[in-house]
């Protein structure tokens, strides 16, 4: 095994410590992975965060088989939604978690709306996949069509999932989205918010553009 792919398993290891420490997961909830080549390093199916070492994180191929001499658990029931958004993206990880804000607003909305421009980090106002039963195929279609042109998407009556070109990229991502629906709860709490406008969005990336160049 080349060192790529252990630094990939140390790396899944610890952003499932990070995912408890983040309160965004209970138990065993919630899944990482981390692509090198055709290889994919996963978190492990029914083992709680704090005892995984980066020995119990799974390898698969990007059909889903597990590398039979690494012995490991199995790999995580939703790993075949994590091959489903390599295989659409060509991105290079994958964050799953069950944030509380984030499973809460999964049920009341079919998307998130732009409460703040922030939303633009994540591709644009967040969409809701449909409700499928975890680890099953449907949810695997369902997630892909609501990652259409984003980065993260909500999971319906489930929880949140992000993707990135680094883990850390995708991490901060999924955080952030559990931000956004933190955000949404707080400010219906207080009455009803404005929601920017598509004009308003344009006008954030037109000027985040003109101070790249500058």
């Amino acid at each position: 095994m080349n060192a790529e792919l252990e630094m990939a398993r140390e790396q899944v290891a610890e952003a499932g410590r990070r995912l408890i420490g983040d309160g965004l997961v209970q138990g065993t909830a919630g899944n990482i992975s981390i692509r090198v080549g055709d290889l994919v390093a996963i978190s492990p199916s029914g083992v709680p965060y704090h005892l995984v070492s980066a020995n119990d994180v799974c390898v698969v191929d990007l059909a889903g088989e597990p590398l039979p001499a690494l012995n490991t658990p199995a790999p995580s029931s939703e790993t075949p939604m994590h091959l489903a958004i390599y295989r659409d993206t060509g991105t290079g990880a994958v964050v799953h978690h069950h944030g509380l804000h984030s499973a809460a607003v999964s049920t009341v909305v079919t998307e998130l709306p732009p409460l703040h421009y922030y939303a633009l980090q994540l591709g644009g106002p967040t969409r809701v996949a449909s409700y499928a039963t975890f680890g099953t195929p449907g949810l695997a279609e369902s997630v892909c069509t609501a990652l259409e042109g984003r980065n993260a998407a909500l999971m319906q009556n489930h929880g949140a999932v992000a993707h990135g070109n680094t883990l850390d990229q995708a991490y901060d991502r999924a955080r952030l989205l559990e931000w956004l629906c933190a955000l949404h709860i707080q400010a219906h709490n207080l009455g009803t918010p404005r929601v920017l406008t598509d004009t308003e969005l344009t006008a954030v990336t037109r000027r985040k553009a003109e101070r790249a160049v500058r």
